[in-house]
């Protein structure tokens, strides 16, 4: 082998490999940062994202774009994942950040968060959509200066009666008669992502939804 063959082979090298370290989604759980607000409905994104990293071996716990990230490659699709440490009302900052870095388009920057009108255990698909009301989604919306991103709604269940305070509900902790249901459904968003990345969203829809 020459010395030209030598250094095509470690140029090619080179090139793959930093194709294969090139972030092509984020996916963003999110929440509140801090012991205080564990296992709380409204971190139902964080606690989806954690049960990703279980099943594909990592954890975000780097602290980078105003939020934890970690990273992993999933069915051949460099991802980063983020839970972003700015409050619920503000994850926008921390995704708008990293959306620009990576030069990640809103199209391929999927949302976790909860959702007050589903019940537990189940979980919601959507392309695209409205925030709904939610302060998380109308933050990232507004920082992407776009609706078109996909999110995983999970489920926490509706409010015990009209008149309960909705901040309350949303930061109270889910009853223990209630975990198997939710670790259920986070699993069903561990599974449907790898559909997402796929870009097949209606076969996610169909099976998930």
């Amino acid at each position: 082998m020459s010395i030209f063959d030598i250094f095509a082979k470690l140029e090619k090298e080179r090139a793959e490999k930093e194709a294969s370290n090139k972030i092509e989604f984020i996916v963003v759980g999110l929440g509140n940062p801090g012991p205080k607000y564990d296992a709380t409905r409204h971190n139902a994104g964080y606690m989806a994202l954690d049960k990703i990293g279980m099943k594909h071996g990592f954890k975000a716990d780097r602290a980078k774009f105003n939020a934890l990230v970690g990273e992993c490659n999933i069915g051949g699709h460099r991802i980063l994942f983020m839970k972003p440490t700015t409050f619920m009302n503000n994850s926008g900052e921390a995704v708008g950040e990293a959306s620009r870095f990576y030069k990640i388009p809103p199209e391929r920057v999927i949302v976790l968060s909860d959702d007050i009108s589903l019940p537990v255990g189940k979980i919601r698909i959507r392309r695209k959509g409205s925030h709904g009301g939610h302060n998380g989604l109308k933050s990232i919306e507004a920082h992407l200066s776009s609706s078109l991103y996909p999110r995983i709604k999970i489920g926490v269940g509706e409010k015990p009666h009209p008149d309960y305070d909705l901040a309350d509900w949303v930061l109270g902790k889910f009853p223990e008669a209630d975990r198997p249901a939710f670790n259920k459904s986070a699993e069903d968003v561990t599974d449907a992502l790898e559909y997402l990345l796929d870009g097949k969203f209606d076969e996610a829809m169909c099976k998930f939804n």
